[in-house]
């Protein structure tokens, strides 16, 4: 099975584009379908920063909280046992 669209398709679409919307707002047309391309891959892009960011910050806390959980399940012990108990 080929190609989907052929060449004969894609001038078929274009001349419809064209009978739709005109000759004159076809220029409008292609800005705006490009401003909004920009766009959308602006945000894509700021999406995953975001996830690298917040996938760095959860290591990090993890890895904080750990060494807190470590750190304070065994305390030092003074050399005394405490005698009151």
């Amino acid at each position: 099975m080929g190609n989907a669209f052929g060449w004969p398709h894609l001038l078929i679409i274009l001349a419809v584009i064209l009978l739709l919307f005109g000759a004159a707002k076809l220029p409008a047309l292609a800005k705006s379908v490009g401003q909004s391309a920009r766009v959308f891959k602006g945000e894509m892009k700021a999406m995953k920063d975001d996830d690298v960011s917040s996938t760095t910050v959860d290591n990090q806390s993890n890895s904080t909280e750990s060494a807190t959980t470590i750190s304070t399940a065994n305390p030092p012990s003074s050399g005394s046992p405490d005698k009151s108990a």
